[in-house]
């Protein structure tokens, strides 16, 4: 009997074609049933891959004829899709987003055209900002947690309103987190590329819950224009956190004070300057309005 060329695959079994050729080694040809040698020593009915691997040959036999598959085809059902990540724990709870990588701590952000250069908000809200941002100090590495959205009170639709610090810090540490760090809101809204707006470096009125120029009641009192966590999906910082411009004015902790001083971030649907450096100093650790909100971070595991 002449013997063939022996295919990939069959050699990484330890067989030959020749071997499976073999009439006496197999079942009958005729109903395409025991075309592999039921005898041969490379052969193990415990493994498991294997199993597969000659589950994979028998679809392609015909009548009274081999015609082998590919080495790649017969595997391919045995490849493992599944994301290797998804059964490691993940580094941040539900709800939250890992933010890590380099923090430069002073930044220079130029810019090079204003929304508008005379009237109430002159040279207030920039619409365009020179690219690339220049860091002027050496960077840092920050890994920690970050909740994706402004923190919202379980049953309730729309973030928490009328919140001061001290409110902030004990809701978050009941959730086992902390109030953020003035750094850590700042990176996780600009990313490494020291984004002006979460968003990029031109303003973009629309994308978050700012710029609102319908803010007063009758009364002189300032309506409540917060958002829920879906209402504005393009404002959206460069680790995939929500409304770090606009929406609610949040609290963050400045680095580095003792005791522990409080700073406002991300202004909200008010005409602002909105960008990720910019904060609000002026209020102590009680002051809540219709504005203010928070969100929490949490070391990373």
């Amino acid at each position: 009997m002449r013997c063939c060329p022996t295919p990939r695959l069959l050699l990484l079994l330890g067989l030959s074609s020749c071997a499976l050729a073999q009439p006496q080694q197999t079942a009958s040809l005729g109903d395409g049933a025991g075309l592999l040698p039921t005898s041969h020593p490379s052969l193990n009915a415990s493994s498991t891959h294997m199993s597969g691997l000659l589950a994979a040959l028998a679809p392609t036999v015909g009548r009274n004829r081999m015609q082998l598959p590919s080495v790649s085809d017969a595997l391919r059902p045995r490849l493992d899709t599944s994301d290797p990540s998804s059964d490691q724990p993940s580094a941040c709870p539900a709800g939250m987003v890992l933010v890590e990588g380099m923090y430069c701590p002073e930044v220079d952000q130029k810019c090079t055209r204003w929304l508008e250069t005379g009237g109430r908000y002159a040279y207030y809200r920039c619409a365009e900002y020179a690219r690339p941002a220049r860091c002027l100090a050496p960077r840092k590495h920050l890994r920690f947690c970050i909740d994706r959205d402004e923190f919202v009170p379980p049953g309730d639709s729309l973030p928490a309103s009328h919140q001061s610090w001290t409110q902030a810090t004990q809701t978050c540490g009941s959730l086992g987190k902390r109030v953020c760090m003035e750094s850590e809101y700042n990176f996780a809204c600009e990313g490494e590329e020291m984004r002006p707006y979460p968003y990029g470096f031109t303003r973009d009125s629309d994308a978050c819950n700012a710029d609102r120029t319908d803010i007063y009641r009758a009364d002189g009192q300032l309506l409540d224009l917060r958002d829920g966590p879906s209402g504005h999906p393009r404002c959206v910082s460069p680790f995939g956190v929500h409304d770090l411009a606009g929406n609610l004015e949040e609290w963050t902790t400045i680095d580095g004070t003792s005791p522990p001083r409080p700073a406002m971030k991300g202004a909200y649907w008010q005409p602002s300057r909105n960008h990720c450096r910019a904060a609000q100093t002026a209020h102590d650790t009680h002051y809540s309005g219709v504005e203010t909100g928070f969100r929490c971070c949490k070391d990373a595991d």
